[in-house]
């Protein structure tokens, strides 16, 4: 099967709702690509969540900065790039969140990547030159596992 790709690239502005722009194009992409409107689901909530960490935390929501998704279609996988400009905090771990209820005093974090964890078949969290790069893959035909595959090692191996 040839790899074949297709990319959609995309920048959109460090503010509140601009996530949409991107849920929207990733979902037309992946029902092109014929994914069930469940996974579809997944990957609109797991882009949300990514393009917002990255607004909030890499971007500081700094009026001059954007957050860049890419998205790269081949023959058996979607590969979604969301990238921030780096003025904030450097790329997390991803870990269990570190509270799942919402208990007075005790503190919350990590749900957003701990979700996306679950949502996505491979995450891979870096520090890039200037900025933060999540990297999610969703496949066409594979069963998605109970935990998604975390790595520092590049994802897919595509040519680009």
């Amino acid at each position: 099967m040839s790899q074949t790709q297709r990319t959609v690239d995309l920048r959109i502005p460090s503010d509140y709702g601009y996530e949409k722009v991107a849920m929207d194009a990733a979902g037309a992409v992946a029902r092109r690509m014929g994914f069930s409107e469940s996974r579809i689901d997944d990957l609109r909530t797991a882009l949300a969540e990514a393009c917002l960490n990255a607004m909030e935390h890499g971007n500081r929501f700094a009026r001059d900065t954007q957050v860049g998704v890419l998205l790269t279609v081949a023959d058996d996988h979607l590969e979604v790039d969301v990238i921030d400009e780096g003025r904030g905090e450097t790329a997390p771990h991803i870990t269990e969140p570190l509270s799942l209820g919402h208990q007075p005093g005790v503190a919350h974090g990590n749900m957003g990547m701990f979700l996306i964890t679950q949502l996505m078949d491979e995450v891979e969290v870096s520090h890039q030159a200037h900025g933060n790069m999540v990297r999610m893959g969703i496949y066409l035909e594979q069963p998605k596992p109970s935990l998604a595959k975390v790595s520092s090692q590049p994802l897919f191996h595509s040519a680009r």
